[in-house]
């Protein structure tokens, strides 16, 4: 099978997307097929997205796009992301009765609304019920869409999608993320409290930041808020992007890792914490309520994460979290969910 995958999102940016692309290209390479990525570096006419300096949109890519298309003759063809790439490979499919998938990665109306009430309150409620209409008029067309859990499902046919809908788990790279000895912040207060990711309003940060706790915070990560956040709270810790071993280390020197986000599908980031042994304290929400579904693995709450956190700090071991993410989150599992739903549903 020849797949393309069209995505907004792709290197060098870092986040959830682009990494879970990343391990599913791999898996489905290892299973024989052909995979090709088409993202904004492959047009020349790119701009900032607002807000993301780091982040290039391609500009009026159809014509573009649609040669890469015809030149690759895919036999599947999945786009990623709600983005100007997505729009015109959804386009282009739709004009010339193209069957396609697609992935429903971010909770957009959310994270819109979340952004448009930082400046005009009273417009939450309106730019949440258009930004649903946006992703439903984006998803009508596909012939599946790919998603991560069963609460994101149930989310999008309360907001009335009748697309069919697949599951595509996540995983954590096993190789790399394991318990072991904590190397990092010995000369740090503890216990010591991570998070990882996004540094960015709809990730709820400064609800972790504000949060009560007798240690040392540590923010792994970058993004728009960071400078905003590193002044406001200048006891917390923020040391950038980590990646590989280093990123690994991290996790495993934390005693604890916090999720404060009430707008990501998955989180991949819980996974890897546990992975690596630490315990996760989150809200009861999309994501964390679908992954921490043993008392072992840490605790969720409705709006206190403080309560969550005393919680979690006392379940389980870092031996049954690495267990659990070893029978339940592999890229293996993934590639192979992915596989099933491209062959079997969008062809």
């Amino acid at each position: 099978m020849k797949l393309l995958i069209i995505t907004d999102a792709w290197f060098p940016q870092i986040n959830g997307v682009v990494r879970t692309y990343e391990h599913l290209s791999e898996e489905l390479q290892k299973l024989g097929h052909e995979v090709h990525v088409v993202s904004p570096s492959d047009f020349p006419l790119r701009l900032p997205m607002l807000g993301y300096s780091e982040i290039k949109l391609a500009i009026a890519p159809y014509q573009r796009l649609k040669r890469i298309i015809e030149d690759h003759k895919p036999d599947c063809i999945h786009i990623s992301t709600e983005g100007p790439l997505g729009w015109s490979a959804r386009r282009y499919c739709v004009k010339h009765q193209r069957p396609f998938s697609t992935a429903f990665h971010t909770l957009f109306p959310d994270y819109v609304a979340k952004r448009v009430a930082k400046f005009m309150p009273p417009l939450y409620n309106f730019t949440h019920k258009q930004g649903i209409k946006y992703v439903r008029k984006f998803h009508e067309p596909s012939s599946a869409i790919m998603l991560a859990t069963q609460s994101l499902e149930d989310t999008l046919t309360e907001w009335g999608f009748k697309t069919p809908m697949h599951r595509v788990t996540r995983g954590a790279d096993l190789n790399l993320f394991t318990p072991g000895e904590k190397t990092k912040f010995k000369d740090l207060k503890g216990p010591i409290a991570l998070y990882v990711g996004r540094i960015a309003i709809e990730k709820s940060i400064e609800d972790f930041l504000e949060m009560p706790w007798d240690g040392s915070k540590i923010i792994v990560g970058d993004g728009p808020s960071r400078e905003r956040l590193k002044q406001k709270y200048p006891d917390a810790h923020f040391p950038g992007n980590k990646t590989g071993e280093d990123l690994a280390a991290h996790y495993r020197s934390a005693d604890l890792f916090v999720f404060p986000s009430r707008t990501d599908t998955f989180g991949m980031v819980l996974v890897e914490a546990l992975a690596s042994g630490i315990p996760v304290a989150a809200y009861n929400v999309t994501g964390p309520k679908d992954i921490i579904t043993e008392d072992f693995l840490g605790a969720l709450h409705e709006d206190n994460l403080a309560e969550a956190a005393a919680k979690a700090m006392s379940t389980g071991t870092p031996e049954q979290r690495a267990d659990h993410v070893k029978k339940h989150f592999t890229w293996e599992v993934a590639g192979r969910q992915y596989e099933n739903g491209l062959l079997n549903k969008a062809k």
